[in-house]
């Protein structure tokens, strides 16, 4: 990692662009706060100036970490907000908690999407921007017969086990179909093994492409696909131009080119 009298010097960034488009109906939680459009009790998140539904950029990327963690069978022995996560620590001889440099050099996910303050100064890698609903998309839903504007209402049945008494309830989503771009992923470079870690990153893209976005995925909500990826980098010392790889691209497609990303990125931002 480059060191400089300041701290950790950057060598630049790549970023990955596109859109993800709702393959099934898709919703990620508001605040209970919010208050739910019609009086729903489970609400989706929206930009409260334009009223669209949107993608959080914490709940993108807090699904891509927990994929990871699972696919890599990281132990989660950190809490924060009631959510636990992989952390690279040990314990030294009298028991105490504290980073494991060795291990968080070996790690798939630490280096990637960040650690705790009290680990030191470690740089997260990842940064994901909140997605929101793209024009073509939002003048759709706009004019559907959903009755409320650009999602819809699913509504699911919860079955007393004992009594055998249904009691039906409302689900907020985003209809199928519906694109959520741009979408912006932006991923810091400040060693040679950061190249091969943004391998990881889309790892955790095709595993969420497997999994389910948001809640009530195992009862058929969430699925999403990636489109048109682009990658590009900006160099340290060059930093106001943008070199491209390459554009509209599927997320498999990228990912078979791995090889080449590397070679591409060591000699753009290495070299």
């Amino acid at each position: 990692m480059a060191q400089t009298d300041q701290g950790i010097q950057a060598h630049g960034r790549a970023f990955i662009t596109g859109s993800i488009e709702a393959v099934t109906g898709i919703h990620i939680r508001g605040s209970r706060l919010a208050g739910a459009v019609g009086g729903l009790d489970s609400a989706v998140t929206r930009d409260p100036a334009t009223g669209r539904p949107y993608i959080p950029g914490s709940s993108l990327k807090g699904k891509l970490r927990s994929l990871l963690e699972r696919h890599y069978n990281k132990s989660m022995q950190w809490s924060t907000g009631g959510v636990r996560l992989h952390v690279c620590y040990k314990f030294d001889d009298r028991g105490r908690k504290m980073p494991d440099r060795e291990a968080y050099a070996r790690c798939e996910v630490c280096p990637i999407f960040g650690t705790p303050a009290e680990f030191g100064v470690m740089p997260t890698r990842l940064i994901v921007r909140d997605v929101p609903l793209n024009e073509a998309s939002a003048q759709r839903l706009s004019r559907s017969r959903t009755g409320l504007p650009f999602t819809e209402v699913k509504w699911e049945t919860a079955l007393d086990r004992v009594t055998a008494t249904a009691t039906p309830r409302p689900l907020e989503r985003v209809p199928a179909g519906a694109v959520f771009a741009p979408m912006e992923m932006v991923y810091t470079v400040y060693e040679e093994a950061d190249l091969h870690r943004l391998s990881h990153v889309l790892d955790s893209m095709h595993l969420l492409q497997d999994d389910y976005l948001g809640g009530q995925g195992s009862r058929g909500s969430g699925k999403v696909v990636f489109h048109d990826l682009r990658l590009a980098v900006r160099a340290r010392d060059r930093y106001t131009e943008e070199d491209v790889f390459d554009e509209g691209l599927a997320l498999d497609v990228l990912i078979e080119r791995e090889k080449e990303v590397i070679l591409w990125l060591r000699e753009k931002l290495l070299s």
